[in-house]
């Protein structure tokens, strides 16, 4: 699957997104390392420290499913370019620092890997 399809797996997550408060809806798709795709997209809530980006909850379920290796994300939202957080880039390079993370900026792809986003992550030394 190219990129382009795999960021619109992403935009169809943004579709169910439970964003009330921001209005910003986000979609994320990761890939295992043995190929499995797993979606997700942000959860707010009125305590918005309790609120969940796209990122990880896609994360969350997919560990949560048994994977902990990963080659790829997607992200994308309905309203602006949304490469993930610095609390995302953290949460994703505890189990795949190098996986490949894209989005769309004004009709582009952009693909870059999470450690050039996060070049220095702290965690276990593997």
């Amino acid at each position: 699957m190219d990129n382009r399809q795999f960021i619109e797996m992403a935009k169809k997550e943004c579709k169910i997104s439970y964003s009330p408060y921001s209005k910003i809806k986000v979609g994320a798709a990761l890939v295992s390392e043995n190929g499995e795709i797993f979606e997700g997209c942000n959860i707010e809530n009125a305590s918005y420290g309790l609120s969940m980006c796209a990122e990880r909850v896609v994360l969350f379920k997919a560990v949560s499913e048994g994977q902990k290796k990963f080659t790829k994300i997607a992200v994308a939202s309905s309203s602006q370019a949304v490469p993930p957080c610095g609390a995302c880039r953290q949460a994703l390079s505890e189990f795949s620092p190098e996986m490949e993370v894209v989005w769309e900026e004004n009709g582009k792809i952009i693909s870059k890997k999470l450690n050039e986003l996060l070049p220095h992550s702290f965690g276990l030394k593997k």
